[in-house]
């Protein structure tokens, strides 16, 4: 008994250090997530300081580049017609102008991306399997990325950018594949075709008549003092001076040129017409003028009294581009410049970006060993719970004491059984005996009869 105490008390320790270790395990494997989610997050914040850096060297409005970006992915993706080829086989919503733009739905907004880069891809002539919403986030990024390699469009942004589902770079990848697929099909863009406008003449009452021919006055001085001399008469009634019917106004120079008021000129032609206009002043107080006539000549010359204004739009687009000309020559005068003067720290940067690589595929090939490893501890880890629980089994069978006791009672029932049988050998020996001895007795009377009966007869 002290022996089978001492096994299952052995058996006890044995399974308190299994657990001992197990808990052990778990509080390491606990301690290795926490320094993975840390490190995880200090990448994530090294990441977004130097998107933050890289958003101020690029200037303030860098900020704001992607939400144009993005306007300009849902003008080429309506252009293919996305909204009935993606969106209605999968049973989506349509897009909003920023919906990569902002977080919105992370998960939502990464299964979004990878239909409509899957839809993109297929359109650009390349088969692409279409993404299922458990597949590996992973493995499908990486596959969008080398189809756009394949394209010749550069990539230098970590893959982890895109799991985010919104951002810059979510909205360059769609817009370099969206580009792609409307080269495949055959778009080309074409210069924006301006529309004519047509130009509404003003009618002239007649009683804004007599103050239209008085600016038109006005305006005639003006060019003669710029322009050819052009030969006027006197239109009888209405007190001015007009050209006649059959002389036409000198075409100005050119269609930008303003009009300047030659003040010398204009003072001296006021002083002539005050001085021819003097003896009229004493005419006009009586009027000889007929109003049919006066009809007539307004109808005559209300035809040349309209003023169109033609809107031109060229030479303020000229303007601009001129400007956008200036502006970028002096921005790429500047970047060279700047180029020139950081050359060395470009060097070095490059230099950097070298050896950073090479760490990274180091860093690449060890983790592949270290999951390799990890497998193998893994079914390490489960062949020893087995052993453990197979320990566990045969040290709680061993501490049971039901077999014990049963044993026992075999035993002490043989025990009884053996008393029992050697009772019943022990009558069976005397019953044995004592047939041999009566059956020895009965021999030697029946020998004593046969002698006794031989010695008479010799006697005789």
């Amino acid at each position: 008994m002290a022996e089978e105490a001492a096994g299952g008390g052995g058996v006890k320790r044995g399974v308190a250090g299994g657990d001992r270790d197990r808990d052990r395990d778990r509080d390491r494997d606990r301690d290795r997530d926490r320094d993975r989610d840390r490190d995880r997050d200090r990448d994530r914040g090294r990441d977004r300081g130097r998107d933050e850096e890289v958003a101020a060297e690029r200037g303030p409005g860098a900020a704001y580049h992607m939400f144009v970006l993005m306007e300009e992915l849902l003008d080429k993706l309506k252009l293919l017609s996305y909204e009935e080829e993606a969106l209605r086989r999968h049973n989506m919503r349509p897009l909003s102008r920023h919906y990569f733009a902002l977080p919105t739905n992370p998960g939502e907004q990464f299964f979004m991306f990878c239909t409509l880069a899957a839809w993109l891809i297929t359109k650009a002539g390349h088969p692409f399997e279409q993404p299922q919403e458990y597949d590996d986030p992973n493995a499908i990024i990486s596959n969008i990325l080398s189809q756009l390699r394949s394209f010749g469009r550069p990539v230098d942004f970590p893959p982890s950018k895109l799991k985010a589902g919104y951002g810059e770079q979510v909205c360059y990848v769609l817009d370099c594949l969206a580009e792609e697929a409307l080269k495949y099909s055959g778009f080309s863009w074409q210069r924006p075709a301006y529309p004519t406008e047509e130009l509404e003449e003003e009618e002239i009452t007649e009683d804004d008549a007599e103050l239209t021919l008085h600016k038109l006055e006005e305006d005639v001085v003006v060019k003669l003092s710029r322009k050819k001399p052009v030969k006027y008469t006197c239109i009888q009634g209405l007190g001015a001076n007009m050209p006649e019917e059959n002389e036409v106004f000198p075409e100005e120079e050119s269609d930008n040129e303003e009009d300047f008021l030659d003040l010398n000129v204009l003072k001296g032609q006021t002083y002539r017409s005050d001085m021819n206009d003097t003896p009229k002043h004493e005419e006009i107080l009586q009027s000889t003028t007929d109003a049919v006539e006066w009809n007539l000549e307004v109808e005559r010359v209300l035809p040349q009294l309209k003023v169109t204004v033609r809107t031109d739009n060229k030479g303020y687009l000229d303007k601009l581009h001129n400007e956008i000309s200036r502006t970028l020559e002096k921005i790429n005068s500047r970047e060279k410049y700047i180029n020139n003067q950081l050359e060395h720290l470009v060097q070095e940067y490059r230099s950097a970006q070298a050896l950073l690589s090479e760490a990274k595929e180091k860093y690449q090939e060890g983790s592949g060993g270290v999951t390799e490893r990890i497998k193998v501890l893994s079914e390490i880890t489960e062949a020893l719970e087995r052993v453990k629980q197979e320990t566990e089994e045969k040290g709680s069978s061993m501490t049971d004491g039901a077999p014990l006791v049963k044993i026992k009672q075999a035993l002490t029932k043989l025990k009884q059984e053996t008393i029992h049988m050697d009772i019943q050998i022990g009558v069976m020996e005397h019953t044995l005996l004592q047939s041999k001895l009566k059956e020895k007795s009965n021999m030697a009377r029946d020998m004593h009869a046969a002698m006794i009966p031989e010695a008479t007869v010799g006697a005789y």
